[in-house]
């Protein structure tokens, strides 16, 4: 066996392609229904990332990534912000 038949399975990419998925349902779910009782997502994005648009107090409070947590209040501002995650 070759270095280049190690490439052929790329596990580590099927696991991540699952894994995305996961939580495209997961989403998809809570845009469609809500979140219920004690759910709530931790989303974790890169403030540096291209197309990122926080305030500039923000981005200076928290370089290179920032978490929010959704959980009890969920409007419209962010399922427009999830529909984006999809």
């Amino acid at each position: 066996m070759s270095d280049d038949d190690d490439d052929i399975l790329r596990y580590d990419r099927m696991v991540e392609a699952a894994l995305r998925g996961v939580v495209r349902e997961a989403v998809q779910e809570v845009i469609d229904h809500g979140l219920a009782g004690d759910h709530h997502f931790y989303i974790t994005f890169l403030t540096d990332y291209p197309g990122v648009q926080i305030p500039g107090y923000l981005r200076e409070r928290y370089p290179g990534e920032m978490t929010i947590v959704l959980q009890y209040q969920f409007f419209r501002a962010e399922k427009w912000m999830l529909k984006k995650c999809l």
